[in-house]
């Protein structure tokens, strides 16, 4: 049994603590229809607006491989070696390593200012022109993803990238699990990440629509992909500075949001859940000891697998639908979005099943099945109907095990530096599986990528085995 009074600074037995979880508690100073109302107030804001951010941050990470198959890989001669697998990989590298520092200083600045600022650096390294940079003594030369003349400056705008998206996505996870219950949680993840597969989804579109530019103002059509997604994204970062929330305590500061009676109520709902609403001092101790906890790197374990199999769709799905499949440019592009709509309706229904019967592990497992049965139809069947149907169930199960994964995790974590690092760890493990991602998936396997298909294949059978394993020692499932 733990002691209500401590905040344990590591994974703990939480229904041990609390087994029961409600969308309303009881509450002497609002009706259970104002809890309500305070609580669609918080996902209008919160889901949505990390929502859209998340939406941007994929479109800039994942419109490489739009951009390819756009005429880029020929203009940059990323087909010698592997340059193109490099270009992929080298995003990945800084944005495992800043992730523990930026999730620190989200909780020290602010969701808003520091969200705000990181998005709008995003779309400077997809528009910033030659022109621009060349007066800055510091940054002469440096041209923004749009404008690069060589695969070496690709990769440096993509490390460039790197750093700083890694604040983003472990961020958005720390703040929205510091703000729900255990089991309102899932919803809520699948919604943010579902926002982000309409990205996924309709990229390819918007892609196709813009490289229509081809030729105007003397740039190429995928350059103008980047272009203007980076207008996109500078328009999503100015979202943020006004619509954005703070933390639960603090929430009251926000503009237009919660007054102070409102956000002591989601203090005292948290509190009611699992005892940690309320704001703890740093201790560079505190932070760190969770990382002896071998739970924590089992979750981080359960999201390198996920992880390798979602980047690897994201980042080479367009290129085997043009040369393993033989669709045009504008059907590739355009045949990625019916199987992330797909995913979007299975995500949010095994978040739906995950939360309303208070289970997490048999969710994650039957994910994984729909992509083991789609894997194979995917890479090894003979008709296109077929594969690509195989797309639609490894597209779902994979994309739908993401928000499981942090349901999963969150659930079994109290502490709000616990949750900071367990955050960190757990994207930080995502990175990696997009580094292995474009490590196994390679361009000499191309049209087929079956060493990428058996290692995906693996990394699903592994999570079962994993999640198998948890039942015995984590008991929120």
């Amino acid at each position: 049994m733990v002691d209500m009074d401590e905040k344990p600074s590591t994974v703990e037995r939480i229904e041990d603590v609390n087994p029961k979880s409600l969308s309303t508690v009881d509450d002497e100073e609002f009706t259970l229809a104002e809890q309500k109302a305070i609580i669609r107030r918080v996902d209008l804001r919160l889901v949505t607006m990390t929502g859209l951010t998340y939406c941007i941050s994929l479109m800039d990470r994942t419109n490489l491989s739009a951009a390819a198959i756009a005429g880029m890989t020929t203009e940059l001669a990323l087909t010698v070696g592997d340059r193109y697998s490099l270009v992929v990989l080298m995003f990945f590298v800084p944005y495992v390593l800043f992730q523990p520092p930026m999730t620190i200083l989200i909780r020290k600045i602010g969701p808003t200012i520091f969200i705000g600022t990181i998005v709008m650096t995003w779309a400077a390294v997809m528009i910033v022109s030659y022109r621009i940079s060349s007066s800055v003594s510091l940054l002469t030369g440096l041209k923004g993803t749009g404008f690069v003349k060589n695969w070496g400056q690709l990769v440096g705008m993509r490390v460039l990238l790197g750093v700083l998206e890694a604040g983003y996505f472990p961020g958005s996870v720390y703040l929205l699990s510091c703000w729900y219950t255990r089991y309102d949680v899932q919803k809520r993840f699948s919604i943010f990440y579902l926002i982000g597969c309409v990205a996924s989804a309709l990229a390819g579109i918007l892609a196709y629509g813009l490289m229509q530019l081809n030729g105007k103002h003397g740039l190429t059509g995928w350059r103008w992909i980047f272009i203007l997604e980076g207008v996109i994204t500078g328009a999503i970062g100015i979202l943020c500075f006004i619509f954005l929330v703070d933390f639960p305590d603090r929430a009251w500061k926000s503009w237009w949001f919660l007054n102070e009676r409102e956000s002591a109520f989601i203090v005292r709902r948290i509190n009611q859940d699992r005892n940690d609403g309320d704001v703890e001092a740093f201790s560079l101790k505190k932070f760190l000891k969770p990382s002896l906890d071998l739970k924590i790197w089992g979750f981080g374990l359960i999201f390198f697998c996920l992880t390798t199999v979602t980047y690897a769709i994201a980042y080479f799905l367009p290129i085997i639908l043009r040369t393993g499949m033989g669709f045009g440019i504008g059907e590739s592009q355009c045949l990625v979005a019916p199987p992330y709509a797909f995913a979007g309706i299975v995500m949010y229904s095994t978040a739906w099943v995950g939360d309303k019967y208070r289970t997490r592990g048999p969710v994650l497992v039957f994910n994984c099945l729909l992509s083991i049965i789609g894997l194979p139809m995917m890479g090894f069947a003979t008709g296109n109907a077929t594969r690509y149907a195989g797309v639609f169930l490894t597209v779902a199960g994979a994309n739908a095990n993401i928000p499981a994964c942090l349901a999963y995790q969150a659930n079994n974590v109290r502490g709000q530096w616990t949750r900071a690092l367990s955050s960190a760890t757990l994207v930080g493990m995502g990175g990696v599986g997009g580094i292995a991602s474009s490590l196994v998936f390679r361009e000499q396997d191309a049209p087929g990528y079956r060493p990428g298909m058996y290692a995906a294949i693996a990394c699903n059978i592994l999570v079962i085995l994993i999640v198998g394993g948890f039942e015995r020692v984590v008991l929120v499932q």
